[in-house]
């Protein structure tokens, strides 16, 4: 039985109630399975979000951090634009580098990813660095971001099909109080012809001129397309062609 498959039955396990499932996954942490139960048991997972799920507890099933443990370099250079001890949220947080990074700043930082797998390694980097960071094993297309909850939201390289995506942005708009930022980094649909990283296909890449209509209610204080050296681990490494925001949410007029 591969890694993949084998974390897909270990899911379909949880939620059809039986037992079983990876003891490498419950090794470092013998709370993972509880944890993992309960909040799948919030949720309305299909086996699409499943197998999603599975692919990503797949990548990043071995020791190594396939994305690197240091921060993004866009996310690094523009972090002062966070009010001090902001309540922050990271989405597709994967192994906890950006989280881990904007923790150790005195932000109080919720990371959500599909991957158990990832966000378990998140937790044991924040471990070896000594702060705390939360987490939450979810799918964004069910994961309710509330409203006006949060000073900043934080994607970098979170990548999803075009509907989706308007689905999902609609929520950061909503969820980001009067002044809070989204900081963001993606590939754009240029990205295909590096090859360096990212999705397979053009459809789950923005451009800036789409992220402008997606993210309407927030004023871009950011927005470029350039091409750059992304250097982060195994998975992302070389010349790359993306975007970078910085959006802030307007202010409320009474």
């Amino acid at each position: 039985m591969n890694i993949a498959f084998s974390l897909l039955f270990t899911l379909i396990c949880f939620v059809s109630g039986f037992t079983a499932f990876p003891a490498q996954l419950q090794a470092s942490n013998p709370q993972w399975r509880i944890r993992l139960q309960q909040e799948l048991a919030t949720q309305s997972v299909s086996t699409k979000q499943l197998e999603i799920m599975a692919m990503w507890d797949g990548k990043y099933s071995s020791d190594e951090y396939v994305f690197g443990t240091k921060p993004n370099d866009f996310l690094e250079s523009v972090s002062s634009k966070l009010a001090p001890n902001s309540s922050v949220l990271s989405l597709g947080e994967g192994e906890g580098r950006n989280a881990v990074f904007l923790a150790k700043l005195g932000h109080d930082v919720l990371g959500v990813d599909a991957s158990a797998v990832g966000l378990e390694k998140a937790q044991k980097l924040a471990r070896e660095h000594g702060t705390e960071i939360d987490t939450k094993v979810a799918d964004l297309e069910s994961f309710d971001m509330e409203v006006s909850k949060w000073d900043g939201v934080v994607s970098i390289f979170c990548h999803m099909p075009s509907e989706l995506r308007k689905e999902v942005y609609k929520k950061i708009v909503g969820g980001l109080k009067p002044g809070g930022i989204l900081i963001l980094e993606a590939y754009t649909p240029k990205q295909l012809e590096y090859k360096t990283g990212g999705p397979p296909v053009a459809d789950m890449m923005p451009t800036l001129d789409l992220l402008k209509v997606e993210l309407d209610g927030l004023y871009f204080e950011i927005g470029e397309e350039k091409e750059r050296d992304v250097v982060e681990g195994r998975l992302h490494t070389g010349k790359a062609h993306v975007v970078q925001v910085v959006a802030r949410k307007k202010n409320e007029i009474h």
